[in-house]
């Protein structure tokens, strides 16, 4: 991986991650706007996405930084898949020598599915739009949004 400056907090490009055993959202974010856009959904097989498919993504938006969204329960416990959103974070790490941060995620989807029918109806509900939409409220949050 190819040294690049590093960019002070505020003026960071963050790539937001909603992680799924079938599909991962992706949304690109930057700080000095504080908003987040969907990019796109890929989709996992059991938790593990195409990397071909992520280091195309990672290469064209060039992030300084890599928020994935960390599913807890309500009470903020863990649960089976905090572990594997965990896991998945690190391999990112590995993958990519980017510095990873995870982000609660509760409540991510059900806003995400709000927001998409205040937009578009039902017909904006799809799979691929609700992932990409918590990837953006993930990064969102994490942003201070």
């Amino acid at each position: 991986m190819m040294a690049k400056s590093v960019k002070p907090q505020g003026q960071r490009t963050l790539l937001g991650f909603d992680f799924g055993t079938k599909y991962i959202g992706i949304a690109v974010g930057q700080e000095i706007t504080c908003s987040a856009s969907p990019v796109k959904s890929i989709k996992a097989k059991d938790g593990i996405p195409n990397w071909d498919d992520m280091a195309s993504i990672v290469k064209e938006w060039q992030p300084d930084l890599l928020v994935v969204g960390l599913p807890l329960n309500m009470d903020g416990t863990e649960q089976p898949l905090t572990l594997r959103a965990k896991k998945f974070a690190k391999r990112l790490s590995g993958r990519f020598g980017l510095e990873v941060n995870l982000q609660d995620e509760r409540l991510t989807t059900a806003d995400a599915k709000a927001q998409l029918f205040e937009q578009g109806g039902y017909r904006n509900l799809q799979k691929d739009n609700v992932d990409c939409q918590s990837a953006v409220i993930i990064l969102e949050s994490f942003m201070g949004y």
